[in-house]
Order: C-alpha cells, then sequence, then structure tokens
C-alpha cells in the first residue's frame, strides 16, 4: 500500500524554502505561546488580592520578650518586659543597655513563670507609679505577685528598685497557667488576668469557684485602701463565699487581653486545653465556661454539658490552627485604613495573626492575616495606635501597610 505523506513534508522534500518557513512558523508560535503564559500568570496575580499588612523589624537584641507597655508619658518610648526578670526602655527605636527594671533576684523563670506583665498607671506622668506581675517561691509555694514600684527621681529611664509594695499575692497550686497580664481599664481601675492553677484540666475546678481569685478575671482599685480597696460595684461583692475582687470567672489561661479605645470593650484571648483557642468579650459578672466548656465545645470532648448562663466565646479556632492564642487589640491607627476596627490576635505556636470583624452585632467574622513565622508571645498598642508584634526569640515588630 502506498504512504500518504502530509502536506508539510511534501514540501518540505520538494521545495527546501517551505522547510525554512515551517522553522519560522514554529519559533513564532512558540513565542507567541510564551508571550500568551506570561500575560495570563500576570491576569492572575493581579487577581490575587494586594497584602494588607506586613511585619517590619523594628529593634533585636531581647531576651525571652513577654510584654510590650507604654507610659503615655509623651515620651514615645515602649517597655518591654523580658521573662526573666527585666523591664527594657526602647527610645528612638533603640534598646537602651540599662534595664528600666531589674529584679531577677527575687523571681522564678522559665516555662509559665517569670515577670509576665506591667502597667502604667494612668497618671504616670504626674506619679511615676506602675505595677507588675511576676512570679516567686516563698517556702516551696509558688505565689503570683502583684506589686507596685516607682520611678527614680533621678532618672526618667530608671526605676527604683527600692520602691517596691506587694499589693496582693495568690498560691499557685502548680507551675503552669499563671495568667500574665495586668492593665488599667477606662474606669481606672486595674485588671488582673489569672489562670486557674495549672496541670491539666483544671482538676481543683477553680474556673467556676468564685471562693477562689483563680481562673478569673479581678479588678481592684489600687488608688485608696491598704493595700488595695475592692470597687464596691464588682459583682460579688457581699456575695456569700464569694471573693469580692471577682469581675468575671470561668477563665483557664487569660494570657493576654485589651480593653478597645473606642468602644471600652474588654477582649480576651483564654488559652484553651488540648482543641480549642478562643477570644471572649468579657462582661461584669460573667460566666466564660471553663472548664465546663472549651471554646463552645463541651469539655471534657463528648460530655453532655449544662451551658446555662455560660457566655460563649464570638471566635474559636482549633488546634488544627495553632496551640496558644495570644490576644492581641482592636486597631484605631492611621497607617492601614484596611484594619480599622478589626480585632487583631495571634498564636504563639502557629505564628499565624488573624483579623475579627464584627458584621452585625453580635457576629464576628475570622479572617487570616498574615503569618509571622515566629512565636508571637504578646501584641502592643503605641501611643498613635499603631500595633507591635514581639517575637519571643528576641525581636520587635512593627505592623505596616502592604
Amino acid at each position: 500500500m502506498r504512504q500518504v505523506q502530509c502536506p508539510i513534508q511534501l514540501f518540505s522534500r520538494r521545495f527546501p524554502i517551505f522547510r525554512v518557513a515551517q522553522v519560522r512558523i514554529l519559533v513564532l508560535l512558540l513565542i507567541l505561546g510564551g508571550l500568551l503564559a506570561v500575560a495570563q500568570a500576570r491576569a492572575a496575580e493581579s487577581s490575587e488580592p494586594a497584602a494588607i499588612a506586613h511585619l517590619q523589624l523594628m529593634v533585636s537584641g531581647l531576651s525571652a520578650p513577654l510584654d510590650f507597655q507604654i507610659a503615655r508619658d509623651g515620651t514615645g518610648r515602649f517597655f518591654i518586659v523580658e521573662q526573666g526578670g527585666t523591664i527594657r526602655i526602647i527610645k528612638a527605636k533603640k534598646l537602651l543597655a540599662a534595664p528600666f527594671l531589674n529584679i531577677s533576684s527575687i523571681i522564678v523563670s522559665g516555662g509559665e513563670t517569670g515577670l509576665l506583665g506591667l502597667a502604667f498607671h494612668p497618671q504616670y506622668k504626674a506619679n511615676g507609679r506602675f505595677f507588675v506581675n511576676y512570679t516567686r517561691r516563698t517556702n516551696g509555694q509558688l505565689q503570683t505577685v502583684i506589686a507596685e514600684y516607682h520611678v527614680s527621681a533621678a532618672n526618667p529611664n530608671l526605676a527604683d528598685p527600692n520602691s517596691a509594695r506587694i499589693i496582693l499575692v495568690i498560691n499557685q497550686p502548680f507551675d503552669n497557667h499563671n495568667g500574665g497580664q495586668i492593665a488599667f481599664g477606662p474606669d481606672g481601675f486595674l485588671y488582673i488576668g489569672m489562670g486557674d492553677g495549672g496541670s491539666g484540666g483544671d482538676p481543683q475546678g477553680n474556673g467556676q469557684k468564685l471562693s477562689t481569685l483563680l481562673g478569673k478575671m479581678l479588678r481592684i482599685d489600687v488608688n485608696s485602701g491598704s493595700p488595695y480597696a475592692i470597687p464596691p460595684d464588682n459583682p460579688f461583692v457581699g456575695v456569700s463565699g464569694a471573693k469580692g475582687e471577682i469581675w468575671a470567672y470561668g477563665f483557664r489561661n487569660p494570657w493576654r487581653y485589651s480593653f478597645d479605645k473606642m468602644s471600652k470593650r474588654l477582649f480576651v484571648g483564654d488559652v484553651g486545653q488540648d482543641a480549642w483557642e478562643e477570644v471572649d468579650i468579657v462582661t461584669k459578672g460573667g460566666n466564660f465556661g471553663w472548664n465546663i466548656m472549651e471554646g463552645k465545645h463541651c469539655y471534657p470532648p463528648g460530655a453532655n454539658c449544662n451551658q446555662t448562663g455560660l457566655i460563649l466565646p464570638i471566635a474559636e479556632y482549633s488546634h488544627s490552627e495553632g496551640i496558644a492564642i495570644i490576644g492581641g487589640y482592636v486597631y484605631r491607627g492611621a497607617g492601614i485604613p484596611a484594619l480599622r476596627g478589626l480585632y487583631l490576635f495571634g498564636d504563639f505556636g502557629s505564628g499565624q495573626l488573624w483579623t475579627l470583624q464584627e458584621t452585625q452585632p453580635g457576629t464576628w467574622t475570622r479572617a487570616p492575616l498574615l503569618s509571622a513565622g515566629f512565636n508571637i508571645s504578646a501584641f502592643g498598642r503605641a501611643g498613635n495606635n499603631e500595633l507591635y508584634v514581639l517575637d519571643y526569640g528576641g525581636k520587635l515588630y512593627k505592623l505596616v501597610a502592604g
């Protein structure tokens, strides 16, 4: 049988000029195909949303930083709490060599213990008062200590180590779940976040007991009383068997929390047990569920729990996305307009940052913002409302647009 050859083969053999033309056509097709692929790739890129924000390195050289605070005294300084017992100052983007305060000799640190929190008095510029939260061991007993210090009269970058006055001491049954944050609310009172006392699963049931300060949000008046007074409008004042300092209860370990400057609402990141991390908006006298619930789920898993009277979190995420929530702030800065009014928070283990948006009253939508690529230990808010992120590995970053 005679073979039938295609037209291109016939023309190539009989007329060499067609062979050259064939090569040129193939080259032209390849070039056009490549240009089309590039155009398609660029179109795909342009269809992806542009990054809203990223982290800009500001300072390195810190040692296990856990908290970021400002004194609101007009100096623009940042105060960074280091777990080992020191408070460092960042001034004009430079880390000062001398610590503002060094109490490493009187604390125990490591794991979930150490110097854990710092709060400047609302009138710090006039009275020089500030407060710290640390752990110590006395006769073998681990204790949470809230203490007051004063700035040095001679040097605004140094605290007076001899000015210490212990405000509150709470015995801890285990070495973990010690809380850490202290913060003055819009009402001028000092709020203290206390973990449930530790171990796992709250074996002593402290979260639900009104007879202990563990597993609670406390609210005290450091402007009166000796060493403090209990505000008369605290919800459990006068309740038999209840501690008057309690503002809200049912927490596992409210590590980091903040007040929104506009709404005055108190946002808390409560670290979960084995499965769920949660964000709560804390209200007076509220029961936030632990250890009846972990997040929006009965605890232990599979239990049939009574949720009557419990306040569910506004958001949660499972341990497939992280292992320990780090509460942040509602963004009220000017540098990143797309984030205004959104609550920002992160996770220590995964390094992920998210936003929460209240799409309608009481309904919140969570969305990923960025991946930090490090262990987030705390967020910070500067005087101009811009936000910062602490890397437990020793660095401070600023959240910037783009």
